[in-house]
């Protein structure tokens, strides 16, 4: 009898935990989108196809940063109920608050020139659409996603983690049919770099995985559970079950990236496949050594990723401007102003692979104005009281935070230097 009861309170109990955990998670898969945008389709195809595993490490260490960074963001916006723009222009100077709102404007571009690409590609790809067409296709259907929110941020969520969800089963679906070395990749764990071309590409990929306007954004994201939170019980809770919601989000990310440079690896690095520099190029070649299953899997992934990560994009946009200047333009407006970029590479011609692979160097660059920021607040009292980050915390996003910068400056450097 003591067993039956035990069977029948058992769903019971486990769909309450599930109840009470569930108005938590969402925050992180949107953010995570932003992990998986067509900038990290260029860079990571390219760095497996050119590289092999060499640079898993920095991929495995960029999504360890990631996890890190978005977990003070979020616990910023969980404990204070403002955005990180907002703490930003509350508690820094005017003119470093202005400028830190016109370098994420820029950002804003750079993010939007990859995935709308992304998503012009997609459907060239998929249904021979010219370029300039799908990219304003891209602009609209991100438009639709954003209206979304109108119904509630839930729907908004749960909608960007489904297309999380498309980009992660087409790139496991590729990576168990073509397979891995696994004394490579195990190699590939140990840091390593072949010239000045596999620094830009670890700088890129480094860009496309730490992505500066999630940092933003997630923080805003986090903010609108503040509601649910009754006391300091209900705030601990929070942070557990968001700490949680980064673990599954970051991680399925994570492991998407993983999953390109493996493939590209696998498949092409060392072999005339076709020009594998291009993401036109990496479709026909998963068509030619695997089958038009997996190119197809390729470009649906990718398409997903354009339309999902362009609404992200917009969505960040929104929050930085009215966090660091109190406005808010028309999404109509924002729309138009930050896809102009990306408009006329495509107008003109430029190769879209090269331009996205550009565009994570922009975004990598830009990564420590969001970070420094959010370091600088998430270790203060004032700002996060019992909250606040411990010495450990700090230093090592400290240690992220300067590891970008050192990386950034070599690759001047370098580039500049020859």
């Amino acid at each position: 009898m003591a067993v039956e009861q035990a069977v029948a309170v058992a769903p019971g109990t486990l769909r309450t935990r599930v109840a009470r955990a569930a108005p938590w998670f969402g925050p992180a898969f949107v953010a995570a989108v932003a992990y998986v945008d067509p900038g990290n389709f260029a860079t990571n195809f390219t760095g497996g196809a050119a590289f092999g595993y060499q640079l898993v490490w920095v991929i495995v260490a960029a999504n360890l940063m990631a996890m890190l960074v978005q977990s003070l963001s979020a616990k910023l916006g969980l404990v204070t109920g403002r955005d990180l723009p907002e703490l930003c222009r509350a508690h820094l100077p005017r003119p470093v608050s202005r400028g830190l709102w016109v370098q994420a404007e820029l950002v804003a571009m750079a993010t939007d020139l990859a995935e709308v690409i992304g998503g012009a590609l997609a459907l060239a790809l998929l249904f021979g659409v010219p370029l300039p067409v799908g990219g304003a296709i891209t602009c609209v259907v991100s438009f639709a996603l954003l209206s979304l929110q109108q119904r509630g941020y839930r729907t908004f969520e749960s909608v960007i983690a489904g297309m999380l969800g498309v980009i992660l089963a087409g790139f496991l679906y590729t990576v168990l049919r073509s397979g891995a070395e696994g004394s490579a990749l195990a190699a590939g764990m140990v840091p390593s770099f072949s010239g000045a071309d596999s620094l830009l590409l670890a700088t890129g990929i480094l860009g496309a995985t730490v992505m500066p306007h999630v940092i933003y954004l997630h923080s805003a994201l986090a903010k609108t559970r503040t509601p649910g939170i009754s006391g300091p019980r209900e705030l601990r809770r929070a942070l557990g079950f968001q700490r949680v919601d980064i673990l599954l989000a970051l991680g399925a990310a994570g492991l998407v990236n993983l999953a390109m440079l493996v493939i590209a690896a696998r498949l092409f690095h060392g072999r005339a496949v076709g020009d594998t520099g291009t993401l036109e190029g990496i479709h026909a070649a998963l068509g030619s050594t695997l089958d038009s299953a997996a190119a197809l899997a390729f470009a649906l992934a990718l398409l997903a990723s354009g339309f999902a990560s362009s609404s992200v994009g917009t969505y960040a946009g929104q929050v930085v401007m009215q966090g660091f200047i109190r406005r808010r333009i028309p999404l109509t407006v924002r729309r138009g102003l930050t896809m102009a970029p990306a408009m006329v590479v495509l107008m003109l011609g430029v190769d879209p692979t090269t331009a996205l692979v550009l565009s994570q160097v922009v975004l990598s660059f830009g990564v420590p104005f969001a970070l420094v920021p959010l370091v600088l607040l998430t270790r203060r009292r004032d700002v996060l009281g019992e909250h606040v980050n411990r010495p450990v915390t700090t230093a090592a996003a400290w240690l992220v935070a300067g590891l970008i910068i050192a990386l950034n400056v070599f690759l001047l450097i370098r580039t500049f230097t020859g």
